[in-house]
């Protein structure tokens, strides 16, 4: 086998033991909610948005300890990808699930019953802080940055509030599958779904560092820059295979979580990891950067707009993302954008 082939083959295998763990991280979240009495959109805009946006958290802040420009414009890349692809790349990926388990017969409908309050909340939470996020990138001024870095903490905080503080119990709106730890139970015991919950995240973090090593090293061969790689191939890397978690949740029809894993995420990435950016580096953002978070802005504008207007989220309006991001990545490599 050629080494591309065996990177090609390590890189699948790494996938497998992410979707693996994905499978019984959304099982097991749903029954952590359930157990703990929390609403839909806690469970999937804060607690499963943020167990699997953690990992990938790390890979800027071990880059800004590493130091060195170069470091610094991985780790700021790694901070712009996320919410970029969150914006593009999932919402396709969950739209094309959607659509095609429809067509398939396993969903019954492509209408998605999603609660367009909480998500429309989570978008314009997103719109707000990340723009707020790549404004302060213009403040000629440090300290200026970082009491919006501050403002961004304080507001995700309230954010976390609101959720757990709203809705109806997952219990009561959805239809829980038996724990795969205690298939045979009715009802799980929390110890076992905390545990199912660890072992999840651990297939997903290491599952995702193997395939973020083998991406690495299929980007070398294919030559590939370092910006491309911090921008695109990073985020798809780290965060797109665990936003697998939306695909499952829209087989089974519970799209408010699905969506929620998305639009939580992009929340969290707009103000935790944007604020150690701003904390560890100047914040001075150049083309490149500016672009994907135009384009992430731009698609998360128009899906937050369907959704007002329409009061209901169609899986056709997510496939926005797509053309955006089939856009940047054409524009960063003719012109070479990313290199510079």
């Amino acid at each position: 086998m050629s080494l591309l082939g065996l990177e090609i083959a390590l890189a699948a295998g790494a996938l497998l033991v992410i979707l693996a763990g994905c499978e019984l991280f959304t099982n097991a979240i749903e029954w952590f909610g359930a157990k703990l009495n929390l609403s839909t959109g806690a469970c999937g805009s804060v607690l499963a948005a943020v167990g699997t946006a953690l990992p990938e958290t790390l890979v800027p802040i071990v880059a800004f300890i590493k130091g060195g420009e170069e470091a610094r414009e991985i780790g700021t890349g790694g901070i712009l990808g996320a919410p970029f692809m969150l914006a593009t790349l999932a919402f396709t990926v969950t739209a094309f699930g959607v659509l095609g388990y429809t067509r398939s017969g396993r969903r019954e409908s492509a209408d998605m019953a999603v609660d367009a309050q909480v998500l429309s909340h989570d978008l314009g939470y997103f719109l707000v802080a990340y723009l707020a996020a790549v404004g302060a990138s213009f403040l000629p001024i440090r300290e200026a940055k970082w009491a919006v870095g501050i403002v961004l903490l304080l507001a995700y905080a309230y954010y976390v509030w609101v959720h757990f503080r709203s809705g109806t119990c997952i219990a009561d709106e959805c239809e829980l599958v038996p724990l795969r730890m205690q298939p045979n139970a009715v009802v799980p015991r929390l110890r076992y779904v905390s545990l199912q919950i660890v072992l999840a995240l651990a297939c997903i973090f290491v599952g995702a560092h193997l395939f973020v090593d083998h991406l690495i090293e299929l980007a070398g061969l294919a030559g590939v820059s370092p910006l491309v790689l911090s921008i695109i191939i990073t985020p798809i890397a780290t965060e797109l295979p665990e936003k697998f978690n939306s695909v499952l949740w829209v087989r089974d029809g519970k799209d408010t979580l699905a969506m929620g894993n998305i639009t939580g995420a992009m929340v969290f990435q707009s103000t935790i990891p944007v604020t150690v950016g701003m904390f560890a580096t100047p914040w001075v953002l150049d083309t490149p950067g500016l672009a994907s978070a135009a384009i992430a802005l731009l698609s998360g504008t128009l899906v937050y707009l369907h959704m007002r207007t329409q009061g209901k989220l169609s899986p056709w309006a997510l496939l926005v993302g797509l053309p955006l991001y089939v856009a940047f990545l054409a524009i960063a490599l003719t012109n070479g954008a990313a290199g510079h």
